[in-house]
Parts: C-alpha cells; structure tokens; sequence
C-alpha cells in the first residue's frame, strides 16, 4: 500500500514539473488547488517545481542558477540572484566566468610591452628581486614543498632563482637563451617598499619583479644539481608537468614553448643564416643583411603555435560520447579525438574532418568549449564539442587504435567515481577530461 501512494505521489509530482515546464497555467492551478503542498515536493532528480531553495543541487551537483546561467537564460539568473530593479544584472554575456584548463593560468602579466625596452630588461636581469627558472632539455629545475592538499605527497615546486644563482650562464650574451616571461601580478597591486640605496630608482618607480626563464647545457645542468641536492630538472615532460601547481604550470608553459621554439628554430628558416635574440627572446632576427625576412612582417621570425581541435563527439541521442584511442597509449585508457587544424581551415571543418577521418563518423554541429596551451612543445588545445549525424565506427588504424561509443553511466562511473574496471580517461589536468565532465554536466537530471 505504502509503495503504490509513493507511486502515485511520484507521479503527481512528475506531472506537475511537466505542466511547469510546458507553462499550462490553467492545468497547473487546478493541480495546485487540490495538493497544494506539490509546489515544493522534491522529484527523483532533487529538483522542485519553482527551486525555491537556491541551495539544492541535482545529482550532477548543479543549482538552478546553474542551469540558467548555462543556457542563457539571462531573466531567470537575474531573478533567482535576486537582482533588485535598477541594480547591474547578475549575468551578462561579458560577465559568464571563462573556464580555466591547466597551463592556461599563469602568476605573471606578460607584459610585452616591456620586451622591447632594452634597458628595462638589462636592469631587470641584474636586480636582486629578479626571479630566474632554469631548464636544461627543456625541463624545469623544480624542487619539493610541503605537502600538497590533495595528498600526502610533497609538492612540486619551481625552483625559483636570482641573479646570484645564475650569473655564471649568463655569459656570452650572444650564447645564451634567455625569455623575459613577465612580472609577478600580486606586486603591482602592493604598495612600493621603503625605497633603499641599492636598487635602482627606475625599480623603485615600478616596483615590478621580473621573471625570466634560462636554458643551460646538459653539463652545466649536471654540475648545477651537485651544489644545489634540493632540487632536481622534471623530466619526462608527461606526466611529470602535471604534477606542478597550477600557476606555475602556465609559467611553464610559456616559458617551455618559447624555448622549444628557440630549440628548433636555431638558424633563419629564410636563408640559413645565423640569427641573433631580440625582444625579450620573442623574435628572431637574421644576422645576413640582405635577407628577405628583415623586410616586413614574416611569421618566421616569431615563435610559432600549432591549433589543435580537440572534441568530444556526442551521439544523437545525447546520450553516449564517441572515445578513441592510440596504440601509445596506456592500457585501457580513451580519450576526445584531436588532430591539428590545416591552413585555410576554420576549426568547425577540422573537426568534422578528423572524426570523419579517424573513426569515420560524420559530425555536424561544432561548439565550442574552453582551449589550453599545451607546451609539447607548444600547441593550443581548441576544445569543442561536436554531435554526430551517423554512428558507424570505421576506424583507420593509421590514425587510431580503436574508437568506440560510451554510455553516460559508463562516463560518469569514470570521471565522477573514479571507477577503472574497463575503462579510464586522462586526468583532470587535461582538457579531454575537463571537455568530458562538461558534457556531463550540461546534461542535468532536470
């Protein structure tokens, strides 16, 4: 008896959300007008009818305003954030909080204004608050903190050095690769320090702390660690540059690809002719005057970055994701296809192409989500969702390993639980994993 009135108020209740989500006022009185008590009744999903509580949350731990926000649904956002008449709207186009994905964060304001100005940058190298990283094969000196939060582990940190510490590689200048990355952000809100004799009055008017990124030969990275045991050079670059925190982490990312660029880059592409370091080891300039590169604009002289599409596929029934995988791979593990995007090509089509290409499936509408600069060596990760109109798998082996279609159960078991049995995405560090849980959650239990 007790389960068929559970039932039967089950069912109320999902007639109720139905009228309200239709807007049928007429029904939704008389409704109301014999169980009044419906208004606030919790359905499975943990929703009420009006979401009177701003605090509930649904299974996919979401609120109402969440939701509202998500879709743009601007006047219910205001009115659930209680906006008041005349007061600034809560949610505005300009004001949606962008996603923020691994690398993508940084502690520093580039300030490219800054790498043209030669004599800034010559003080700034030699002032006692300047900070240095060091890499050596493109890996950072790093060194360990206390303990992270999230773990008893110790924490990986950059190893931050001065003047003092590096002076000895920094000569002959025209030797040394050395990329001006910015200055702190937190000290250009802080009021100046008692200004003091030994720095420079020009230090004294900015009050900015400039760091710098250096790269050192293999034999002095060996003969650095000896006199300096704390530390050590992070190496290999996955995982191990997951392991940093996040700020630091789009440092790094700067910092690596700039150095990656300077790496491979090492005479003029135009010529073949050697090339010397300028604005704050943010060009390259051909030493051979007559070389066609010094007249106008040419994208050799600077560094480069590779777009990358990265997409999540998502079935038409909006209820399975398509994830593939290559032979590298660790065992079990699946991911959001990706491919590089083409000259000439938009990044909707690059999509389309390479699900097309890689596991046969055609798409049709692209979305795009969030991006991340990803320093190997140095590509910007363009994430997208994409809905497939076809569903049979073809998979070219050349491109990957296998592809298959996911259940949302099967995903959220996955990201949510942490569950391994048959499956396993990257970490959370990564954007796939971030484009996976993004689905999840523009999916609510509504």
């Amino acid at each position: 008896m007790a389960d068929l009135e559970r039932s039967f108020k089950e069912d109320m209740i999902a007639q109720l959300h139905h009228l309200a989500a239709v807007g049928d006022t007429g029904r939704l009185r008389t409704l109301l007008s014999r169980s009044p008590s419906l208004i606030n009744a919790t359905a499975q999903n943990g929703w009420t009818a009006l979401m009177c509580d701003r605090s509930i949350v649904n299974k996919s731990r979401q609120t109402a305003l969440d939701i509202a926000k998500f879709w743009g649904y601007k006047h219910i956002a205001n009115l659930l954030a209680n906006v008041k008449g005349g007061e600034r709207p809560f949610f505005l186009p300009n004001e949606v909080k962008e996603h923020e994905n691994y690398f993508g964060t940084t502690l520093l304001d580039r300030r490219s204004d800054k790498r043209t100005d030669s004599n800034w940058l010559r003080e700034k190298q030699t002032h006692p608050s300047s900070v240095y990283i060091l890499f050596s094969n493109l890996s950072p000196l790093v060194t360990l903190g206390g303990e992270a939060e999230s773990s008893q582990q110790p924490e990986v940190k950059l190893c931050r050095l001065h003047h003092e510490d590096v002076k000895q590689y920094l000569t002959p200048a025209e030797e040394v690769t050395l990329i001006f990355l910015g200055v702190e952000l937190q000290l250009r809100m802080k009021p100046q320090a008692a200004p003091s004799s030994t720095v420079p009055k020009e230090d004294q008017e900015d009050g900015l702390t400039a760091w710098f990124a250096l790269s050192i030969d293999p034999t002095s990275a060996e003969k650095f660690k000896q006199t300096h045991e704390d530390s050590y050079f992070l190496h290999p670059p996955m995982p191990a540059l997951l392991q940093l925190p996040e700020k630091e982490a789009g440092v790094v990312a700067q910092a690596r690809s700039i150095l990656s660029w300077h790496s491979r880059y090492q005479f003029c592409p135009t010529c073949g002719s050697a090339t010397k370091i300028e604005e704050g080891g943010y060009k390259k300039t051909c030493l051979k005057e007559d070389c066609s590169s010094l007249r106008g604009v040419h994208n050799t002289s600077y560094p480069r970055v590779d777009p990358v599409v990265i997409m999540l596929v998502i079935h038409p029934d909006g209820n399975h994701c398509l994830l593939g995988r290559q032979k590298r791979f660790p065992p079990g593990m699946f991911t959001c296809l990706a491919g590089f995007v083409e000259p000439g090509e938009t990044i909707e089509d690059a999509v389309r192409r390479e699900v097309e290409e890689e596991a046969g499936v055609k798409v049709g509408h692209v979305q795009y989500v969030s991006c991340q600069p990803w320093p190997m060596p140095s590509s910007l990760m363009i994430g997208c969702l994409a809905v497939a109109v076809s569903t049979e798998i073809k998979v070219d082996k050349n491109e990957i390993e296998d592809a298959r279609w996911f259940t949302r159960e099967q995903v959220m078991d996955v990201t949510i639980k942490g569950n391994r049995r048959s499956f396993f995405v990257p970490p959370s560090r990564a954007i796939a994993h971030q484009l996976i849980k993004h689905w999840i959650g523009m999916n609510a239990n509504l």
